[in-house]
């Protein structure tokens, strides 16, 4: 049997002559960086992580530090959907730490992960924000392989996010989903969907119109599903439970779009690997 891997990634950008450069970039298999994109100008640095594994298994642990310096502006996401395999009872790790210093904006949107059943995942994720800065990012999970008829009726899937300014919490958000029949038809659970996807904006304050105009993309654009959206302390929280991903993909981008020029002046810029 193949040796777990433990993966390591630390990416630090920083703010040269208007330019956001990518000045650390530090990987250890099977993480690896593509090299830095520009397809928006020098402001915005477009980096596509790529685990060259293809998924994780039991007794993987993997590692990401992301540092963004004072007003530094990058955007990533994968280069393809993440995996997390089945699993004889070892447990997969994932921790992420994003620090983002003063005036700082980082766009976290990775491409919807697969979880196999009989999967034992946890992942931790704690972000540290300065003031004016701001993290904008999506998670979109699939829970079985549905497009073989797999549900999700075996494993564990536990995920752990704070986002903390000035040693004040933020948002802190907590998920556990155990594969049973219960789970996927309970209203408390999946509710017979396939797919539950989280948007989450933090670090300034999202005003009622604005939150009215991003419910309105909901009920104009015929999705499928159920849907939240949530006005926080310091940003929002939209929530999609469905059985489309590019559903999701298609309403977190127009949630994306409004909150970019808002806060930016700036239209979304889609990655091509999407």
């Amino acid at each position: 049997m193949a040796s777990p891997w433990a993966g390591e990634l630390e990416l630090e950008f920083a703010k040269r002559n208007q330019q956001t450069v990518l000045t650390r970039n530090y990987t250890v298999a099977p993480w690896k960086i593509q090299r830095s994109l520009y397809p928006e100008g020098d402001e915005v640095c477009h980096c596509i992580l790529l685990h060259t594994a293809g998924g994780l298994v039991g007794g993987d642990r993997l590692s990401a530090k992301i540092h963004l310096q004072p007003k530094a502006q990058a955007l990533i996401t994968t280069a393809a959907a993440s995996k997390i395999y089945r699993s004889t009872g070892a447990e997969s790790l994932q921790n992420v730490h994003i620090r983002l210093d003063e005036g700082a904006s980082l766009e976290w949107f990775p491409q919807e992960t697969i979880v196999f059943s009989e999967a034992q995942y946890r992942q931790q994720t704690r972000i540290e924000l300065a003031p004016a800065a701001t993290l904008t990012m999506w998670e979109i999970i699939r829970f079985g392989r549905t497009a073989r008829g797999e549900k999700f009726l075996d494993g564990n899937w536990r995920s752990h996010t704070e986002v903390w300014r000035d040693q004040m919490p933020l948002w802190i958000d907590r998920q556990y989903l155990e594969g049973n029949t219960e789970m996927l038809g309970s209203p408390n659970g999946l509710n017979n969907y396939a797919i539950t996807a989280n948007f989450i904006f933090i670090g300034a304050t999202v005003e009622p119109e604005l939150i009215t105009r991003i419910r309105s993309t909901w009920e104009q654009g015929n999705y499928q599903g159920v849907s939240g959206v949530t006005r926080s302390l310091a940003g929002l929280v939209c929530r999609y439970c469905g059985d489309s991903s590019s559903d999701a993909r298609k309403w977190f981008q127009q949630i994306w779009q409004l909150l970019r020029v808002s806060y930016r002046n700036r239209a979304i810029c889609v990655p091509r690997v999407w």
